[in-house]
């Protein structure tokens, strides 16, 4: 088994959990499974109607979230004012003649770090891919372009360690003793060991992509362990020196 470690940071970012289109396009507080696994695909060079690598179903996704961003709503208009030719199309093949208005969820500043763990070969292979993707990633939706450094490590054979040890947090805070925590959540698919820290409690989410298919997305539900665990403190450093440390952290690896 191998792991990568990726950084979802923006200035937006939205993970809607829901299949179909609605008026209102919400965000859940934490990537899911589904848009990562397309934006997986995506590096690949996969369509939507191309069907799933088996492969994808072994990759297991814990997500450290340094940030968790401030809601805000986009208010949105399509086709406003235009022949109904040229407005949104319909499922019927026609056109719905009128601006279609939806309210778009977003999260604002929020950083998460993800570490992909699975097979040594499905792992090379997604390194390859996000190192030279077919098709650009984002955050959920195509105009929330990610941060660099994105791709911090491709190369772990311990990531929760990596995660709760190594890698830099993108989190201020207040000034203390150097030798103090900070409190930070986490998401695990695998109940985290006993001994790991504070007992974590479970939610379920519907985001296991079965289908892409513009006309038949389908989706299952996975049950996730949310736990709070303490950080060193040292992890979040002087933010003003975090992108130099994120860089080193990231750059070491291809120098080692």
């Amino acid at each position: 088994m191998n792991a990568l470690l990726l950084r979802l940071a923006g200035p937006l970012q939205s993970w809607g959990e829901r299949s179909a289109f609605t008026a209102v396009r919400d965000t859940t507080p934490f990537p899911t499974r589904s848009a990562l696994i397309g934006l997986f695909a995506a590096a690949e060079g996969i369509g939507r109607t191309d069907g799933l690598p088996d492969d994808y179903d072994d990759l297991r996704l814990t997500v450290r979230v340094d940030r968790p961003g401030v809601r805000v709503i986009d208010y949105h208009t399509v086709g406003g004012g235009l022949p109904k030719a040229r407005t949104a199309a319909t499922s019927g093949g026609s056109n719905k003649g009128a601006a279609v208005i939806t309210r778009r969820h977003y999260l604002s500043d929020a950083v998460f770090v993800v570490a992909v763990s699975g097979p040594d070969p499905s792992i090379n292979r997604l390194t390859q891919a996000l190192h030279r993707p077919h098709w650009a990633p984002y955050l959920g939706r195509r105009s929330c372009v990610p941060d660099e450094p994105f791709v911090l490590r491709t190369h772990v054979a311990d990531p929760e360690t990596e995660l709760r040890h190594h890698v830099p947090l993108s989190r201020s805070v207040p000034a203390g003793r150097e030798n103090d925590t900070v409190d930070v959540e986490f998401l695990h698919e695998d109940p985290p060991p006993a001994h790991s820290g504070p007992q974590a409690d479970t939610l379920d989410v519907n985001d296991v992509p079965v289908s892409f298919s513009p006309h038949g997305r389908s989706h299952r539900m996975r049950r996730l362990h949310r736990s709070t665990l303490p950080l060193p403190r040292s992890l979040a450093g002087p933010q003003h020196t975090l992108m130099r440390r994120l860089i080193a952290y990231a750059h070491t690896e291809e120098t080692a």
